[in-house]
């Protein structure tokens, strides 16, 4: 049975590697474009520099076929987006504007 499920495992991975991270890359998009709407370069520039630097890569690795370096980059770009957007929710300064 663990045979079988070690199997299925590397199945998954291996199709993950294989395959375009059309929904990560999708995520990241949203994720910075929600980040930007929101003005976040002013409360997070670095974060949001490092989105925009990860989803460039992400975008790079696509076109080489390096789909498992891209999908964590769009994962990073998703996530650093995703901090930006947190640090301007949470400063003190939103409650005044």
């Amino acid at each position: 049975m663990s045979r079988a499920l070690l199997l299925l495992l590397a199945c998954i991975a291996i199709a993950a590697c294989t395959t375009p991270p059309v929904q990560e890359m999708s995520d990241a998009r949203q994720a910075i474009a929600a980040a930007e709407q929101a003005n976040v370069g002013k409360a997070a520039p670095e974060s949001l520099n490092d989105a925009h630097r990860f989803l460039a890569d992400a975008e790079r690795q696509i076109q080489q076929e390096a789909y498992g370096q891209a999908r964590m980059n769009a994962v990073r770009a998703k996530n650093r987006a995703s901090q930006a957007l947190h640090a301007i929710q949470s400063s003190p300064e939103q409650g005044t504007r």
